[in-house]
């Protein structure tokens, strides 16, 4: 009788990138590289060919930083007040809003970008926060290629485009997974600084506890009430009263009415609605998805699971517990992806890895031509990648940031033994 021979994993040699890998992500590289000096001087980027102010996600920061300046930081918060300075800068009206909904620490950001010109901001501060999140993707795949995944991720053109803040939330989220087995404290910090967006920051508590964490845990509370204490004293009691009073407005609109296309949101939550479901059942798959992932992560990250599957699947998770996510905050699912590739560049791909990456550029890419959550739908096939590789088996070696190939020799251990890798 013949035996079945199993399809062979790619690539054999281990010390090579794929070609199919290398070349898509330099095309995308490409696309992406090219896409903003022509779209600025074919006025598709910033100004019109007007020369007035394109509106975007980034005319609030902007905007939102020259009033805290000008000594009105709790006005950031009203919608009316905040789309006046916005008409003003731009030199004309639009319709809806680009409401200002981050807690007062993330004016110090937004303070220091309406130091400079309009212009000249947004292209800073695309390309300032570009280079961390450069670093963070080069460390966690472990050689160069690192860069050249990280600028040719699809969801980069996407969040220069607005001007959102995608690169910095992913390279804290990357450094904070990274820095978390060799340098604890500087992985608090991270987590800390995180803060400005909350709502990431929910999984990792669990997460902490679970792993038994302690400095990690430590460290970013210590940062977060710093951060917090910083901004009281800088913008005062007023701006905190402002944060807190117009959130519950700022949910009602965007999570009750749907102020924003339910298809721009990236979410379960999003999906229901866009299906033409109502509000409760939104919630109650939201609520699901939530406590599904939260509870498989705390098994994950007690298991024997290797750390590099852990961190992939936590940087996931952040993106499926939280109902309020737009196509930029899947700048974070790179970080997923980077995990992925160290691996599959280190132990080899299995057959079915690389087509489905493609099949998650692709999503993100054509998001624009379908109008719909398809970012949710790639989220789910890199969550779907790694449960595939990690299958809780018993025999394995042991699970730390040496066989990760980190430097430090520091490693997560259980109560009896040191936790196992599994590939």
């Amino acid at each position: 009788m013949a035996q079945s021979i199993p399809a062979p994993a790619i690539p054999s040699d281990h010390s090579a990138t794929p070609a199919s890998l290398f070349n898509a992500c330099f095309v995308l590289f490409v696309i992406n590289a090219s896409f903003f000096p022509a779209a600025y001087f074919a006025h598709w980027w910033i100004f019109d060919d007007k020369d007035l102010g394109i509106p975007t996600d980034f005319v609030n920061v902007w905007s939102a930083g020259r009033l805290a300046l000008d000594g009105h930081p709790a006005w950031v918060y009203d919608w009316d007040i905040q789309k006046q300075v916005q008409v003003a800068v731009l030199g004309q009206s639009y319709e809806g809003n680009f409401a200002w909904h981050y807690p007062p620490p993330f004016l110090f950001v937004a303070s220091l970008l309406a130091h400079f010109p309009y212009a000249v901001a947004f292209i800073g501060w695309a390309a300032i926060s570009f280079v961390p999140y450069l670093a963070v993707m080069r460390a966690i795949v472990g050689r160069p290629f690192g860069w050249l995944l990280a600028a040719a991720f699809p969801v980069v053109l996407t969040n220069t485009l607005v001007g959102q803040n995608g690169f910095l939330t992913a390279s804290l989220i990357g450094g904070a997974l990274y820095l978390m087995p060799m340098r604890p404290v500087l992985s608090g910090i991270c987590l800390g600084l995180l803060s400005y967006k909350p709502q990431y920051g929910l999984l990792f508590p669990l997460v902490l506890i679970a792993a038994s964490q302690w400095t990690v845990f430590a460290t970013a509370a210590i940062v977060a009430v710093a951060m917090a204490a910083l901004s009281w004293l800088a913008f005062g009691t007023e701006s905190w009263q402002a944060f807190f009073h117009w959130m519950p407005m700022f949910s009602q609109a965007f999570l009750t009415e749907g102020r924003a296309p339910w298809g721009k949101m990236q979410s379960i939550f999003a999906l229901v609605r866009y299906l033409g479901g109502t509000e409760q059942l939104a919630w109650v798959f939201q609520w699901i998805m939530s406590a599904a992932v939260a509870v498989m992560l705390a098994l994950v990250w007690r298991s024997r699971v290797s750390y590099p599957l852990k961190a992939a699947a936590l940087a996931a998770g952040t993106l499926l517990i939280t109902p309020y996510l737009f196509l930029y905050d899947l700048m974070v699912l790179a970080i997923a992806v980077a995990f992925l590739v160290r691996i599959g560049l280190s132990r080899s791909f299995r057959r079915y890895e690389l087509p489905a990456l493609g099949l998650v550029a692709a999503l993100l890419l054509f998001y624009p031509l379908a109008g719909a959550p398809t970012g949710f739908a790639a989220t789910l096939i890199v969550s779907g990648l790694i449960a595939g590789r990690s299958g809780f088996r018993r025999s394995s070696t042991a699970s730390s940031p040496v066989n990760m190939g980190f430097a430090v020799p520091y490693e997560f251990k259980d109560r009896k033994r040191r936790i196992p890798e599994v590939p």
